[in-house]
């Protein structure tokens, strides 16, 4: 049974729509939850003047009722309140005042190659939708997932390790769960508290010098059972699943799993993750360098993912650009933006992991309503012997 998120809508528009469609009947969901989810995805330090604008929440038009899933798609609908200063400009239909077209592409934007592709002479009908202010309506998608792996034992959480050249330290030992408890306490959603610290400073220093900060933040999900995925086909793949979706969030521009790129600089016996068994805990490994995938299909180990996020590429001093109505140099275009998101990127990577694995789910184990997924999924670990 296939799980698919579709999202419509662009970022000064009347408002955003996810379509969700594949979950079970008899899932159980909160509106606290889903709204929560949306307003982590607004945190950070690094965030521009839109986010005292916006306050996300997602309005379920169609697909529960009561507080369950009916088995049918999902609707959820996110109001842009900052459409009303945008009513004319962003109007679904004609306006009687006529609106200047944008012609200064943004360099490591859509906006360019966007125009192109699409025969469009004003470059604001390409940015509204290559916007990241889409990814709120995937952040309320995958909200639903979440709440679907929460019904069968698993969680999925995320951290910022890096920012800019400023990197939290290694960790001595694997993160749980419960290390993640008070990640949203911090102003860049790290857990470690002194690279907090320098990560707030780095962030302030260079916005006061015009520019934007990338960095890297890391996905984790637990409670997974070994087997999800496959490895016969390279569409079933879960690690190039799992790559697609976090590349497809805004300014992604790289994946790793696990310990991913050190491992291409290690020897072989120590790239891998020996199997060990007991009668109390089955099989089990002692260490998790691949990230809890081994040939596309998860090992029982949490998943590890991490996206490298570019700087944004909205300045507040322009680089150079093109007119493209001219072709006379100029300066790229000026928009409201942020100085840096990789926290927030991190949410919309929870939610990106949340749906792979929430697909992932529905093939395997299938069924028309909740209870019966967790049959089947209890029938499976039966089977094999898991133990959590």
């Amino acid at each position: 049974m296939a799980l698919r998120l579709i999202t419509a809508g662009e970022s000064h528009g009347p408002g955003l729509t996810c379509i969700v469609e594949g979950l079970p009947a008899g899932l159980q969901l909160s509106r606290e939850e889903i709204n929560a989810d949306m307003a982590r995805r607004q945190l950070g330090h690094g965030r521009g003047g839109r986010m005292k604008i916006e306050r996300d929440a997602a309005e379920v038009t169609a697909g529960v009722r009561h507080g369950r899933t009916l088995g049918g798609p999902i609707a959820l609908q996110v109001q842009n309140r900052d459409y009303a200063n945008w009513e004319e400009r962003m109007s679904p239909w004609p306006v009687a005042e006529e609106i200047a077209e944008v012609h200064l592409p943004r360099p490591g934007h859509a906006d360019l190659v966007g125009t192109q592709k699409y025969k469009q002479s004003d470059v604001r009908n390409i940015l509204e939708r290559a916007s990241a202010r889409e990814t709120a309506a995937r952040v309320a998608g995958g909200a639903l997932c979440r709440a679907f792996l929460r019904a069968l034992g698993v969680e999925v959480r995320s951290h910022v390790i890096q920012i800019a050249a400023v990197r939290a330290p290694a960790r001595e030992r694997a993160l749980a769960l419960e290390d993640f408890a008070d990640v949203d306490s911090s102003p860049v959603r790290c857990l470690d508290a002194g690279a907090t610290k320098e990560m707030v400073r780095t962030i302030d220093e260079l916005r006061k010098a015009n520019e934007s900060l990338g960095g890297v933040f890391e996905v984790q999900a637990f409670g997974l059972l070994p087997g999800l995925g496959s490895h016969v086909s390279w569409e079933e793949r879960l690690d190039g699943r799992l790559a697609m979706a976090i590349c497809s969030i805004q300014a992604l521009k790289g994946v790793s799993i696990g310990d991913g790129f050190a491992i291409a600089g290690v020897p072989g016996s120590h790239a891998h993750d020996e199997i060990f068994f007991s009668p109390e805990r089955g099989y089990y490994r002692e260490t998790n360098r691949s990230g809890g995938l081994e040939g596309g299909m998860t090992t029982g180990e949490p998943l590890v993912v991490r996206g490298a996020m570019k700087p944004l590429p909205t300045l507040t001093k322009p680089l150079r650009s093109v007119d493209t109505e001219t072709h006379e140099p100029a300066e790229a275009l000026r928009e409201r933006t942020d100085s840096c998101t990789v926290p927030a990127a991190g949410v919309v990577g929870e939610a990106m992991v949340a749906l792979v694995l929430a697909g992932a789910h529905r093939e395997k184990f299938g069924g028309d309503h909740i209870d019966d997924v967790r049959e089947a999924v209890r029938a499976y670990e039966e089977r094999i012997g898991w133990r959590r």
